[in-house]
């Protein structure tokens, strides 16, 4: 059994991971900013699960976390940042700016405080928005890859600990619940009739992508995509 800490671990895709790490009979802790939300995430993922109240934006709720005396195998980080969508000619770049301070600054932070705690591997959730050259998607393509690029080198200089990222496509998540359900549904329709895979992805497709990274001890300094062929040049 391992430790797997799953901050942004409430809905969607990190509710995924952690219900795949305590499925395998894990020891999980998921982090998120509504007290509420999480106490109905463990409810519904069932296991050794236990939540945290933890706003992963803030410094000081971040260095707090970490300087209590814990260890991880593990560190997911499935913080959701996606401000800085739109066409980029009237694009808000203060909506970009904001994109950052949500996603990339906390990601950095919190891998800076764990690792003193990490014994394991990071896992990034990051988006194919980063390589998929998507109209519309310029700040998030920077947000994400951003993100993405840092992987690397992260790898190469905090070895043995493991660092990779997974990409997501576009996933059936609460995520997408800003839109009118029918909206939503001929957004999605018309998504997958692009994919080789004919469907938008389920949380749980990016939860297996996250629970292989982190378990193979021979992958690091990965970007892992996990889009239904997105990327793939097609004739």
């Amino acid at each position: 059994m391992e430790r797997a800490l799953v901050m942004g671990g409430s809905s969607g895709i990190g509710e995924a991971v952690a219900r795949a790490f305590a499925e395998r009979g894990d020891d999980v802790v998921i982090t998120g900013r509504d007290e509420t939300r999480l106490a109905e995430a463990v409810q519904r993922i069932g296991g050794k699960v236990t939540a945290r109240r933890l706003d992963g934006a803030s410094a000081e709720e971040v260095t707090a976390f970490f300087a209590e005396d814990a260890s991880y195998d593990h560190l997911v980080l499935a913080l959701s940042g996606g401000a800085g969508a739109g066409p980029f000619a009237t694009l808000d770049l203060d909506e970009v700016r904001g994109g950052f301070e949500a996603k990339v600054w906390p990601h950095l932070r919190i891998v800076q405080a764990a690792l003193p705690r990490l014994t394991g591997s990071v896992t990034f959730v990051t988006a194919s928005s980063a390589r998929a050259a998507l109209p519309g998607t310029a700040g998030l393509a920077a947000i994400n890859g951003a993100l993405e690029a840092a992987v690397p080198p992260l790898a190469t200089e905090l070895a043995p600990l493991r660092i990779n990222a997974v990409s997501p496509g576009v996933i059936d998540t609460p995520w997408w619940d800003a839109l009118p359900a029918e909206q939503r549904a001929a957004m999605f329709a018309e998504h997958a009739a692009g994919l080789p895979v004919g469907r938008v992805g389920r949380p749980e497709d990016v939860a297996q992508a996250v629970l292989m990274a982190a378990a193979n001890g021979f992958v690091t300094g990965q970007v892992i995509e996990v889009n239904g062929g997105l990327s793939l040049a097609r004739g």
